[in-house]
Formats: structure tokens, C-alpha cells, sequence
């Protein structure tokens, strides 16, 4: 479905004075194309639906053949067919036509007109049908579905109620209903349905949505008995036993949630839910990384789910380094940056990366590409505008940031050395205001950590060993300096998304930490600490370690650091969708 036909966005108004004035010259497709514009900008508007009415009368087969449906159709195009179908006698088709346009732009108001809401429209498609045109909705809308989008969708529940009304024991609708009602916020209404269903058609389903919906009224003990006896109704489906899972655990009852999932993994090692909601379980029981890098790798290894999964970014979301930057090392402390290391974005060119481009005298360091010289120019404005686009302070987790990072793969060293020796200003954006507002050094680790996850794409045919990129991160790492800890973190989320990195890595990570502790810098290091403890495959005694220097105890989640970081990350956590439910 497409956004439009040109790039012009007309009032509604001067879209309809368009379409008559073609309309009265007889070029009805130009007609067409106005009406379908106008009812984008205001879809309920009366007069756009008069002008269609008028479309059609013109056309002589109520004008369906100037809205065909094409494989890309314009969205305004689907919503007249709708109404056209509707006018024809055809409401379900039409039905299923604006729920396709609810799906593709949830907060315009498709559904607002009165053959929707009509009492009648519930008595001419029977029961089944309204079910299935709600499950489309619930389908296409989120779970809650957002307050501003909610009025859109009052059409919808509007006609659950109507079919309600004329089919009042029919099983099916009632959970439909129940589940629409329970996504726009009507949680009493919801669960006064699904018991309806349940009593009229006990069913698998039935009790799921009794579940659902008596969970979200904060009734969580007859939730569970309801969605246990939906177990009972199939035992294999394993869904309803993440379900119960997540619910227990959401209410502290982990060791039963734990219990629950691993009875589901008895009878399908594999399946998708029950994977992911283990490993986010056993993460929350004790807070080892390695259940977040094992369902990393089910991730890698399993791209065709069933459906998209949170599971992963939410244990990762506000931690350290696992979703987000943590502050630069305080400056004074053992990693506090040389007066070279990062000079002003304005300054001139100099040897600012000494570690990793080698000696001011040639030839270059051994084993870098010849290219890479002692100096480090600042960089193009074309580089600039990417590492603009890309810098954030967070990121879902490590294998997504470094998917994102790929928009720098085209970038010579050169460049990506450029923009670590010469951070340049923050955008002037709302993210780049409030970093540079909050504190300036932030919008620079923003910068040098994305540049570094630069690094990561570089050369990405070279063999990891030798490769070029591992070479310059080690060195960046091993410099000391501001940029250490982001091109740490660039090894570690290579380890992340290439297990055969992962001993590697780990080696490095700890011979930093080890180094670190040695050097007296123990006080100061809570950030390599953190970073150490979002390692794969890392040694229980480095483990250990990282936990001590990092002030938290296994298993236990680093409170005051996320509370230090909340403030200033949440306005920018991107929001991840869920897993569906029915």
C-alpha cells in the first residue's frame, strides 16, 4: 500500500474543488485520483464522500474500476474501494479493505462513517465474519494500543458491540471483542466479554483471552487459572506455557515461571516463545550475560520465528553497554584521555591517534594499510552527516547496534580515524540538544563508540585474525584514552554477532580489566567493569572481578548506575514491538 501518488499534500478542501472540476469535465481517473486524496487528509469528511457518491453515479459500475487494486495501491485508492463495495452491498469486502488501511496507518480515523457503526452492518455479515474482521484489527494494532490511536479504532468496538448485541452467545465474537476491547484500554469491558465467551463456548482460546484480559484488570491470580485451564484445553501449546511464564515471573514468582517454560522445552526444545522467554527468565534469575548470548545466537541461527521477539532487548534495554553508553571514565583516573587524544572539532589536523596509525616518521605502523598515515585529517561533511545519523546514546542490543553501525561500512580508515581524532558538533536535532545540554562529553563517547562499530564493518573479507579492523581496535583499546572503552566495546560486539571471535575477545577484554586493576585504577573503572561483564564467554574469575569493581553483586541488577542514566536515555530508547498476542 503506498503513502501517495506525488509529493503534494493538499487541504481536503482543494483536493474536492480538483476532482469536481475534473469530475465536470468528464475526466473521471482524474476525478479519482482527487477524491482518494481528499479522503487521506480527512477521511470522515462528508463532503469527500458525497463527491465519491457523485464519482460513482458518473462512472456507470459504481466506480470500482477507477480504484482497482493494484500491487502498490495509493491508501486513499483503498479506503474509496471500501466504501464503494459497502455502497454495492459488498460491506465485508469493504470491511476487510479499511481494516487494511487501520494496518497501514493505525491513527487515521478509516473506520468513522456511518455504514460502519450502523446496527445493520452487524445483522448483514453475521458472526464469524465480525469475528474475523476483529481478529484483523487486534492483528494490526498494538498491544495496548498507544491513547492517541485509540479513538481510530472506537469505530471497530462499535461494531463488536452491534454484533454483540444481535449474536449475544456467540463464543468466537465474544473473544474477539474481549481482545479489541482489552487493546483500547475498555479492560472491565473486556473481561465482561471474555467471561461471556468462556460460559457460552468453553474453548482453548476462550480462556486465553479471559486470561489476557483479567491480567490486565490486575486480577493475576484468576489470570492464571485461566490461562492454565487453556493448558488443559491443548497441552501442546507451548505459547500459553511462555505466557503463564512471563506472567508468574512479571509478579515475582520466578522459580514457578522458570518451571513452567522448562515443561515447555521438554516438549519443544526449538520453539521460538518458549526459547526466548527462557533465556530472558534465566537472565532475570541470575544475571549472567551468556543467556543473552545464547538467545542471540538462537536469534542468528533462527531467522524465520513464528513472530518478532522483545525478549532480547528488553533485558538489555538501560544497561550498560548491553543497551546503552555508559559516561567517560572520569577524567584523572588511569583512562583519562592524552591532550591530543580528541581535539576540538575545529582544530587543525594533527597526530591524534598515535597508538593506532604508529609513528609520526614512515612508514606507517607495522601491518596497517599503507594508506594510513601519521596525520588524521578531519572529516568530510558527507562523513559527518552519517555518524550524525547514527550517534545515539542507545541501542536495542549489541547485535543491532551492529547492524545499524553497517551505514558506515562504505567509509575509508581514514574517515573513521578522522571522526575519532575530530568529533565534530552534535546535530541540531532534539537528541543533539539534550546531550550537549546534559554534558558535552557524552555527544563525543556517542561518536566514538558508533565510529568504532564503523571499524567492525571494515574489510569485512579479511580473516579476523589479521584483519585490519581487529588490528585497529586492539590499538585503539590499548591506547588508553577516551576512545579505549568504545573500541573495547566494538570487540565485544563483534564477539556478540561471531562466536568464532569469542575467545578472542574474551582474552582482551580481560587482559584490559586485569591491567586496569594493576594499574590502581580499580576505583575508577565501574565502566570497564560493566563493559567486562557484557562480554561472551568470559572466565568466572574475570566475571567475579567485574562484579566487584562494578559494585554489584551476581545476579543482582546495578540500580544506581541505571537510575544515574535513566534521566537522560529514556526520551531516546527506540520502541521495540513485543511479542503478539491474541
Amino acid at each position: 500500500m503506498a503513502e501517495g501518488t506525488d509529493g503534494r499534500a493538499l487541504p481536503a478542501t482543494e483536493e474536492l474543488a480538483l476532482a469536481r472540476r475534473a469530475l465536470d469535465a468528464g475526466d473521471l481517473a482524474h476525478a479519482a485520483n482527487h477524491v482518494a486524496s481528499a479522503l487521506v487528509r480527512a477521511p470522515t469528511l462528508p463532503e469527500v464522500h458525497e463527491t465519491l457518491a457523485r464519482l460513482a453515479a458518473a462512472s456507470g459500475d459504481g466506480g470500482l474500476e477507477l480504484f482497482a487494486l493494484h500491487h502498490h495501491t495509493f491508501v486513499g485508492a483503498v479506503v474509496a474501494r471500501a466504501h464503494l463495495l459497502a455502497a454495492a452491498g459488498r460491506a465485508a469486502e469493504g470491511l476487510d479493505l479499511l481494516v487494511a488501511a487501520t494496518a497501514h496507518a493505525p491513527g487515521a480515523d478509516w473506520a468513522g462513517v456511518p455504514w460502519v457503526t450502523a446496527p445493520e452492518l452487524a445483522e448483514r455479515i453475521g458472526p464469524e465474519r465480525a469475528a474475523r474482521v476483529l481478529m484483523q484489527v487486534c492483528a494490526a494494532a498494538p498491544d495496548p494500543v498507544p491513547a492517541v490511536d485509540r479513538q481510530a479504532l472506537a469505530p471497530y468496538l462499535t461494531l463488536a458491540r452491534n454484533a454483540i448485541t444481535v449474536h449475544p452467545e456467540h463464543g468466537l465474537l465474544l473473544g474477539t471483542a474481549s481482545a479489541l476491547a482489552r487493546r483500547v484500554g475498555e479492560v472491565t469491558l473486556a473481561v465482561h466479554w471474555a467471561d461471556r465467551g468462556v460460559r457460552a463456548a468453553p474453548s482453548k482460546m476462550g480462556e486465553v483471552w479471559l486470561g489476557y484480559a483479567l491480567r490486565s484488570a490486575g486480577r493475576t491470580r484468576e489470570a492464571l487459572t485461566a490461562l492454565r485451564r487453556a493448558v488443559d484445553h491443548d497441552p501442546d501449546d507451548l505459547a500459553v506455557y511462555a505466557d503463564i511464564a512471563g506472567t508468574l515471573a512479571d509478579h515475582g514468582r520466578l522459580e514457578e515461571a522458570l518451571t513452567w517454560i522448562e515443561r515447555a522445552l521438554a516438549r519443544n526444545p526449538s520453539f521460538d516463545c518458549a526459547v526466548h522467554t527462557a533465556h530472558r527468565l534465566r537472565f532475570q534469575r541470575d544475571g549472567e550475560v551468556r543467556h543473552l548470548v545464547e538467545l542471540a545466537d538462537f536469534i542468528r541461527d533462527h531467522p524465520d520465528d513464528s513472530h518478532e521477539h522483545g525478549d532480547l532487548a528488553e533485558c538489555c534495554r538501560g544497561r550498560p553497554w548491553l543497551g546503552q553508553l555508559t559516561p567517560p571514565t572520569p577524567v584523572g583516573s588511569t583512562f583519562s584521555p592524552p591532550a591530543a587524544a580528541v581535539p576540538p572539532a575545529d582544530g587543525p589536523a594533527t597526530d591524534a591517534l598515535p597508538s593506532a596509525v604508529g609513528p609520526t616518521a614512515s612508514p606507517p605502523a607495522a601491518g596497517l594499510p599503507p594508506s594510513v598515515g601519521p596525520v588524521v585529517v578531519p572529516p568530510s561533511a558527507e562523513v559527518v552527516r552519517r555518524i550524525r545519523q547514527l550517534a545515539h546514546p542507545a541501542w536495542p542490543h549489541p547485535p543491532a547496534a551492529y547492524d545499524t553501525a553497517v551505514g558506515l561500512a562504505t567509509l575509508d580508515l581514514a574517515d573513521l580515524l578522522g571522526l575519532l581524532a575530530h568529533p565534530p558538533e552534535p546535530p541540531q536535532s532534539a537528541l543533539g540538544r539534550v546531550l550537549s545540554g546534559q554534558d558535552p562529553a557524552l555527544w563525543i563517547r556517542c561518536v566514538q563508540v558508533w565510529t568504532c562499530l564503523g571499524l567492525l564493518h571494515h574489510r569485512t573479507d579479511e580473516p579476523w585474525a589479521g584483519s585490519t579492523r581487529r588490528r585497529v581496535l586492539v590499538k585503539l583499546a590499548d591506547a588508553g584514552g577516551e576512545v579505549a572503552e568504545p573500541a573495547l566495546f566494538a570487540l565485544v560486539t563483534a564477539a556478540w554477532v561471531d562466536p568464532s571471535v569469542r575467545t578472542d575477545v574474551a582474552q582482551l577484554v580481560t587482559a584490559r580489566l586485569t591491567a586496569a586493576v594493576g594499574d590502581g585504577a580499580a576505583p575508577a573503572t565501574p565502566s570497564l567493569a560493566h563493559l567486562a561483564l557484557a562480554t561472551p564467554d568470559l572466565d568466572r574469575h574475570t566475571v567475579a572481578l567485574a562484579q566487584t569493581l562494578a559494585g554489584i553483586r551476581p545476579g543482582r541488577r546495578d540500580k544506581p548506575l541505571r537510575r544515574l542514566l535513566r534521566g537522560l536515555l529514556r526520551p531516546f530508547r527506540p520502541r521495540l514491538p513485543g511479542p503478539p498476542s491474541p
